[in-house]
């Protein structure tokens, strides 16, 4: 038997193992909008008079549970670091005979048209990304939401105008940086409370005015924080596969 028919083989009754149990847990759930959790009526109606934030899952994120999703934050701090570590590792070990200043491949990307479409793309997606992040305590969105679509609205300077631009602006001088100063920004305003004599996380701004971008006090820092790692992180992810994978073929005319 082949490779691929023994990976078939293993893989077929495990998919279907894995369908049975997934359409079985599906069956057992209630109709779409019959909710029956309190937990969820209850923060729907105590974040606006508590935190002021018109967005209760903002709230409970960073408030409520603030210190599991400062846990969160470093699982994926930590998960694109070992990444990142085993491509640049194996990076380094591929090309270790090539000079580091050696030139980027040509960009694929030679029409105008494209290139245009791809500033204006990347113009709104980062228009929107900055939106979500800067209203996540009114309207849905957040830190996490909004620092994955600024990292998507830059991933379209690759497709659309090409790896020379993209590279000129994703270096890791700027991105890792960014990166631990988002992971470490939600450690020090925990810290700052620490040292005012308060429990940790708790909010020294006030909670600020309902619907507006000063809502929640210094849950807003907290979010932009969070939004500076997540985008960094994407980013950095982005850049290390591209450099991994992409540039090598592209050098070698594939």
């Amino acid at each position: 038997m082949t490779r691929r028919g023994i990976r078939a083989a293993v893989a077929v009754p495990t998919l279907g193992v894995l369908g049975v149990v997934l359409f079985w847990g599906l069956s057992g759930l209630p109709p779409f909008g019959n909710y029956h959790g309190i937990y969820g009526f209850l923060i729907n109606h105590r974040a606006l008079p508590q935190r002021h934030t018109t967005n209760a899952v903002t709230a409970t994120v960073f408030d409520y549970r603030g210190f599991d999703t400062m846990g969160e934050e470093f699982i994926l701090f930590a998960a694109v670091t070992g990444v990142v570590l085993l491509l640049r590792k194996g990076s380094e070990e591929s090309d270790e005979a090539e000079s580091e200043d050696q030139e980027p491949p040509e960009d694929d990307v030679r029409s105008d048209a494209l290139r245009l479409f791809g500033m204006l793309a990347l113009a709104a997606g980062a228009l929107v990304a900055l939106w979500l992040i800067a209203y996540g305590l009114v309207t849905p969105g957040g830190g996490f939401q909004g620092g994955v679509a600024l990292a998507s609205a830059f991933g379209l300077l690759y497709l659309t105008v090409g790896y020379r631009p993209w590279t000129r602006r994703t270096k890791e001088a700027a991105l890792d940086p960014l990166e631990g100063v988002g992971a470490s920004g939600y450690v020090v305003i925990g810290l700052a409370a620490l040292i005012s004599g308060l429990p940790f996380l708790t909010n020294l701004l006030g909670p600020g005015k309902p619907g507006t971008l000063w809502s929640g006090g210094s849950l807003s820092f907290i979010n932009w924080a969070v939004a500076m790692e997540v985008a960094a992180a994407n980013l950095i992810l982005y850049k290390e596969f591209l450099e991994e994978y992409i540039v090598p073929l592209a050098r070698r005319g594939g």
